[in-house]
Protein backbone atom coordinates (compact mmCIF):
# COMPACT_ATOMS: atom_id res chain seq x y z
CA UNK A 1 0.00 0.00 0.00
CA UNK A 2 1.37 3.50 -0.78
CA UNK A 3 0.98 6.59 1.72
CA UNK A 4 0.51 9.85 0.88
CA UNK A 5 4.03 11.65 1.03
CA UNK A 6 4.69 14.06 3.26
CA UNK A 7 4.01 14.07 6.82
CA UNK A 8 1.81 11.79 8.95
CA UNK A 9 -0.82 11.20 9.57
CA UNK A 10 -1.32 8.91 6.68
CA UNK A 11 -4.67 7.81 5.03
CA UNK A 12 -5.64 4.53 4.87
CA UNK A 13 -7.93 3.03 2.61
CA UNK A 14 -10.55 1.24 3.74
CA UNK A 15 -11.40 -0.67 0.09
CA UNK A 16 -7.37 -1.31 -0.58
CA UNK A 17 -7.11 -5.29 -0.50
CA UNK A 18 -3.81 -4.96 1.18
CA UNK A 19 -3.49 -4.05 5.09
CA UNK A 20 -0.86 -1.55 5.81
CA UNK A 21 0.38 0.77 8.49
CA UNK A 22 3.57 3.41 8.10
CA UNK A 23 6.22 2.74 10.51
CA UNK A 24 4.96 3.83 13.45
CA UNK A 25 8.24 6.18 14.04
CA UNK A 26 6.63 8.61 11.64
CA UNK A 27 3.87 8.99 14.63
CA UNK A 28 3.40 12.81 15.70
CA UNK A 29 4.63 13.94 18.28
CA UNK A 30 1.59 16.78 18.83
CA UNK A 31 -0.95 15.06 19.18
CA UNK A 32 1.29 12.26 20.84
CA UNK A 33 1.80 9.28 18.71
CA UNK A 34 -1.30 10.16 16.07
CA UNK A 35 -0.23 8.08 12.77
CA UNK A 36 -3.08 7.48 10.81
CA UNK A 37 -6.54 8.15 9.37
CA UNK A 38 -8.92 6.06 7.97
CA UNK A 39 -9.01 2.33 7.26
CA UNK A 40 -11.66 0.19 8.94
CA UNK A 41 -12.17 -2.27 11.89
CA UNK A 42 -11.54 -5.85 10.08
CA UNK A 43 -10.14 -8.17 12.16
CA UNK A 44 -6.95 -8.84 9.79
CA UNK A 45 -6.39 -4.93 10.10
CA UNK A 46 -6.58 -4.73 13.99
CA UNK A 47 -4.13 -7.59 14.58
CA UNK A 48 -1.89 -6.13 12.52
CA UNK A 49 -2.21 -2.89 13.83
CA UNK A 50 -1.81 -4.43 17.48
CA UNK A 51 1.37 -6.53 16.47
CA UNK A 52 3.05 -3.19 15.18
CA UNK A 53 2.37 -1.03 18.45
CA UNK A 54 -0.73 0.86 17.01
CA UNK A 55 -4.57 0.95 18.65
CA UNK A 56 -7.72 2.62 17.09
CA UNK A 57 -9.19 5.31 19.82
CA UNK A 58 -11.44 8.34 17.95
CA UNK A 59 -14.80 9.65 19.14
CA UNK A 60 -18.04 9.45 17.57
CA UNK A 61 -18.37 11.21 14.60
CA UNK A 62 -14.59 11.08 13.58
CA UNK A 63 -12.76 8.75 11.01
CA UNK A 64 -11.35 5.83 12.55
CA UNK A 65 -7.62 6.97 13.97
CA UNK A 66 -4.90 5.46 14.66
CA UNK A 67 -2.17 5.76 17.48
CA UNK A 68 1.05 4.62 18.82
CA UNK A 69 2.18 7.11 21.41
CA UNK A 70 5.59 7.65 22.98
CA UNK A 71 6.36 6.90 25.53
CA UNK A 72 3.86 3.93 26.11
CA UNK A 73 2.51 2.80 29.59
CA UNK A 74 2.86 -0.58 30.41
CA UNK A 75 2.62 -3.06 33.06
CA UNK A 76 4.59 -6.11 33.61
CA UNK A 77 2.08 -8.64 35.10
CA UNK A 78 4.06 -9.98 38.03
CA UNK A 79 4.77 -6.29 39.10
CA UNK A 80 0.94 -5.16 40.12
CA UNK A 81 1.42 -3.02 42.68
CA UNK A 82 -1.27 -4.86 45.42
CA UNK A 83 -1.60 -2.04 48.24
CA UNK A 84 -2.68 -3.15 51.89
CA UNK A 85 -6.45 -2.41 51.37
CA UNK A 86 -6.60 -4.10 47.92
CA UNK A 87 -4.94 -7.17 49.45
CA UNK A 88 -7.50 -7.19 51.94
CA UNK A 89 -10.16 -7.18 49.38
CA UNK A 90 -8.85 -9.83 47.38
CA UNK A 91 -8.45 -12.12 50.95
CA UNK A 92 -12.17 -11.85 51.43
CA UNK A 93 -14.84 -13.49 48.99
CA UNK A 94 -16.38 -10.09 47.71
CA UNK A 95 -16.31 -11.01 44.50
CA UNK A 96 -16.71 -13.92 42.01
CA UNK A 97 -14.06 -13.74 38.95
CA UNK A 98 -14.66 -15.30 35.80
CA UNK A 99 -13.00 -14.82 32.57
CA UNK A 100 -14.11 -14.82 28.75
CA UNK A 101 -17.85 -15.21 30.12
CA UNK A 102 -20.00 -12.17 29.42
CA UNK A 103 -17.22 -10.42 26.81
CA UNK A 104 -20.53 -8.49 25.27
CA UNK A 105 -22.02 -7.31 28.31
CA UNK A 106 -17.78 -6.07 29.79
CA UNK A 107 -17.56 -3.66 26.60
CA UNK A 108 -21.10 -2.77 27.12
CA UNK A 109 -20.27 -1.60 30.66
CA UNK A 110 -17.40 -0.35 29.55
CA UNK A 111 -18.84 2.00 27.29
CA UNK A 112 -21.41 3.39 29.56
CA UNK A 113 -21.56 6.87 30.39
CA UNK A 114 -19.07 8.07 33.28
CA UNK A 115 -18.69 10.48 36.05
CA UNK A 116 -15.74 12.00 34.42
CA UNK A 117 -15.91 11.48 30.88
CA UNK A 118 -18.82 13.61 28.66
CA UNK A 119 -18.80 10.53 26.02
CA UNK A 120 -17.51 7.41 25.04
CA UNK A 121 -14.74 6.70 22.20
CA UNK A 122 -16.46 2.74 22.39
CA UNK A 123 -18.52 3.66 19.44
CA UNK A 124 -20.92 0.75 18.26
CA UNK A 125 -18.83 0.23 15.11
CA UNK A 126 -15.80 -0.53 18.25
CA UNK A 127 -17.45 -2.58 19.67
CA UNK A 128 -18.76 -4.82 17.30
CA UNK A 129 -14.89 -4.79 15.88
CA UNK A 130 -13.71 -6.10 19.07
CA UNK A 131 -16.88 -8.75 19.73
CA UNK A 132 -15.75 -10.36 16.21
CA UNK A 133 -12.09 -10.55 17.82
CA UNK A 134 -13.36 -11.95 20.80
CA UNK A 135 -15.84 -14.85 18.59
CA UNK A 136 -12.55 -15.35 16.50
CA UNK A 137 -10.29 -15.94 20.05
CA UNK A 138 -8.56 -13.22 19.94
CA UNK A 139 -9.93 -10.59 22.60
CA UNK A 140 -10.78 -11.64 26.16
CA UNK A 141 -12.56 -9.99 28.87
CA UNK A 142 -12.30 -10.60 33.21
CA UNK A 143 -15.86 -9.93 34.90
CA UNK A 144 -15.69 -9.38 38.73
CA UNK A 145 -19.41 -10.40 40.08
CA UNK A 146 -21.03 -9.35 43.35
CA UNK A 147 -24.21 -11.22 44.01
CA UNK A 148 -24.54 -12.86 40.11
CA UNK A 149 -24.56 -9.16 39.04
CA UNK A 150 -21.94 -8.10 36.74
CA UNK A 151 -20.21 -5.32 38.75
CA UNK A 152 -16.92 -4.70 37.46
CA UNK A 153 -14.37 -6.03 34.62
CA UNK A 154 -12.04 -5.36 31.82
CA UNK A 155 -11.46 -6.24 27.97
CA UNK A 156 -8.72 -6.63 25.90
CA UNK A 157 -6.41 -8.19 22.86
CA UNK A 158 -4.00 -11.27 23.20
CA UNK A 159 -1.12 -11.97 20.71
CA UNK A 160 1.31 -14.79 21.56
CA UNK A 161 2.18 -13.62 25.64
CA UNK A 162 1.41 -9.81 24.97
CA UNK A 163 -2.14 -8.27 26.15
CA UNK A 164 -3.38 -5.41 24.61
CA UNK A 165 -5.72 -3.81 27.51
CA UNK A 166 -8.64 -1.37 26.28
CA UNK A 167 -10.61 -0.57 29.42
CA UNK A 168 -12.32 -1.11 32.49
CA UNK A 169 -15.00 -0.57 34.31
CA UNK A 170 -16.68 -0.98 37.96
CA UNK A 171 -19.64 0.07 39.51
CA UNK A 172 -18.70 -1.64 42.89
CA UNK A 173 -15.46 -0.27 44.66
CA UNK A 174 -12.36 -1.90 43.99
CA UNK A 175 -14.24 -4.39 41.71
CA UNK A 176 -12.30 -3.15 38.23
CA UNK A 177 -8.73 -3.63 40.26
CA UNK A 178 -10.05 -6.91 41.50
CA UNK A 179 -10.64 -8.02 38.04
CA UNK A 180 -7.29 -6.61 37.17
CA UNK A 181 -5.27 -8.20 39.80
CA UNK A 182 -6.60 -11.65 39.03
CA UNK A 183 -5.70 -11.12 35.21
CA UNK A 184 -2.28 -10.19 36.03
CA UNK A 185 -1.66 -13.17 38.42
CA UNK A 186 -2.94 -15.72 35.73
CA UNK A 187 -0.87 -13.61 32.65
CA UNK A 188 2.30 -13.56 35.46
CA UNK A 189 1.41 -17.87 35.36
CA UNK A 190 1.40 -18.16 31.21
CA UNK A 191 4.81 -15.94 31.42
CA UNK A 192 3.34 -12.88 29.58
CA UNK A 193 5.67 -10.52 28.74
CA UNK A 194 3.64 -7.52 29.31
CA UNK A 195 0.33 -5.89 29.22
CA UNK A 196 -0.06 -2.95 27.55
CA UNK A 197 -1.82 -0.02 28.64
CA UNK A 198 -1.58 2.77 26.07
CA UNK A 199 -1.29 5.82 27.26
CA UNK A 200 -0.92 7.72 31.10
CA UNK A 201 -3.34 7.54 33.94
CA UNK A 202 -2.75 8.13 37.34
CA UNK A 203 -5.12 5.23 38.49
CA UNK A 204 -3.26 2.44 36.44
CA UNK A 205 0.40 3.96 37.69
CA UNK A 206 -0.72 3.68 40.95
CA UNK A 207 -0.87 -0.11 40.04
CA UNK A 208 2.68 -0.34 39.16
CA UNK A 209 2.23 0.32 35.42
CA UNK A 210 4.89 2.55 34.44
CA UNK A 211 6.23 4.19 31.07
CA UNK A 212 8.53 2.63 28.58
CA UNK A 213 10.03 3.58 25.32
CA UNK A 214 8.67 3.01 21.69
CA UNK A 215 11.35 1.61 20.48
CA UNK A 216 11.50 -0.70 23.12
CA UNK A 217 7.87 -1.59 23.70
CA UNK A 218 8.49 -2.53 19.80
CA UNK A 219 10.95 -4.92 20.08
CA UNK A 220 9.16 -6.29 23.70
CA UNK A 221 6.37 -7.06 21.75
CA UNK A 222 6.99 -8.65 18.39
CA UNK A 223 8.87 -10.99 20.40
CA UNK A 224 6.05 -11.95 22.69
CA UNK A 225 3.89 -11.83 19.92
CA UNK A 226 5.41 -14.72 18.30
CA UNK A 227 5.06 -17.18 20.97
CA UNK A 228 2.54 -19.14 21.53
CA UNK A 229 -0.54 -18.16 23.54
CA UNK A 230 -2.94 -19.78 26.07
CA UNK A 231 -5.86 -21.73 23.91
CA UNK A 232 -9.27 -19.89 23.74
CA UNK A 233 -11.58 -19.32 25.60
CA UNK A 234 -9.38 -18.11 28.56
CA UNK A 235 -9.66 -19.72 32.22
CA UNK A 236 -8.22 -19.40 35.35
CA UNK A 237 -5.78 -21.87 36.48
CA UNK A 238 -7.25 -21.42 40.47
CA UNK A 239 -9.69 -20.25 41.70
CA UNK A 240 -7.79 -17.30 43.08
CA UNK A 241 -7.94 -15.52 46.77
Amino acid sequence: MKFARGVAPFWLDPESPEIGFPDVKLALKEPDGLLAIGGDLSVPRLLQAYRQGIFPWYGPGQPILWWSPDPRLVLYPERLHISHSLAKVLKKPLFEVTVDQAFESVIHACAGARADASGTWITPEMKQAYVDLYDRGHAHSVECWQEGRLVGGLYGVAIGRMFFGESMFATVTNASKVALARLAQQLACWDFRLIDCQVHTSHLVALGANTMSRNEFVYVLKKACALPGPDSPWAFDDPGP
